[in-house]
């Protein structure tokens, strides 16, 4: 089944010269899955007032079926597929642009939180069977990963309140350092784990009924 996926990460931050969520996705930029579905990797910038502008600009130009975000969380040390968006950002550093918004919400007028509708215990499953650390994540953060993700999901649940058929499902993993930081996953497996989380997304199968989660 052909098609497009939108793989993102995003570009250094807090002094860093890399991000391994960028290097993750432009790893697998040009493959394709299984179903002949093709990644296409889109570096977004670590910025609050631009990161889901670029996002949405790279959606409506490429039309693609599933949008998949990767970021950075430098104190885990797997894979975390997340589950929950808060509509809330209150900024530990400063973005990119020096900007660092506290206590402050996403949207006004929206609910707390909205859940991604991608099957995410499947995925870590998927993950896992790939060789890599993964679990499910109740909690993105607070800074521009989770505000990402709620724009993400906040667009896909205002479709769905409308009756408008949804153009595309999108979520969010957290990935680690590179090994051989301290709790670092080596590059190989982080691209492999990936890439088996895409499978199973693009698939649209249902999600797995088991417990698990993390909400660190």
């Amino acid at each position: 089944m052909a098609g497009t996926v939108l793989l993102t990460g995003f570009e250094p931050f807090g002094g860093e010269s890399s991000n391994p969520s960028w290097t993750v996705a432009q790893a697998l930029h040009g493959s394709r899955l299984s179903q002949g579905a093709q990644v296409q990797a889109l570096q977004l910038p670590c910025v609050f007032s631009q990161a889901w502008p670029v996002l949405q600009a790279a959606i409506a130009a490429q039309a693609p079926q599933l949008v998949l975000a990767l970021g950075l969380a430098g104190t885990r040390s797997e894979l975390c597929v997340e589950r929950v968006a808060l509509n809330w950002v209150d900024a530990r550093i400063p973005d990119n642009a020096g900007a660092q918004p506290l206590d402050q919400a996403i949207v006004a007028d929206a609910p707390l939180a909205w859940r991604t509708r991608l099957p995410v215990k499947a995925m870590v499953q998927a993950m896992r069977e790939a060789g890599a650390p993964a679990s499910v994540s109740y909690t993105a953060g607070t800074f521009v990963c989770n505000q990402l993700l709620f724009w993400i999901t906040h667009t896909l649940e205002a479709a769905q309140l409308a009756g408008q058929p949804l153009p595309w499902q999108g979520g969010f993993v957290h990935v680690p350092p590179l090994a051989p930081a301290p709790g670092g996953v080596a590059l190989d497996q982080q691209v492999a784990a990936v890439r088996a989380a895409l499978e199973v997304a693009w698939d649209g199968a249902p999600d797995l009924a088991q417990a698990g989660g993390t909400l660190d």
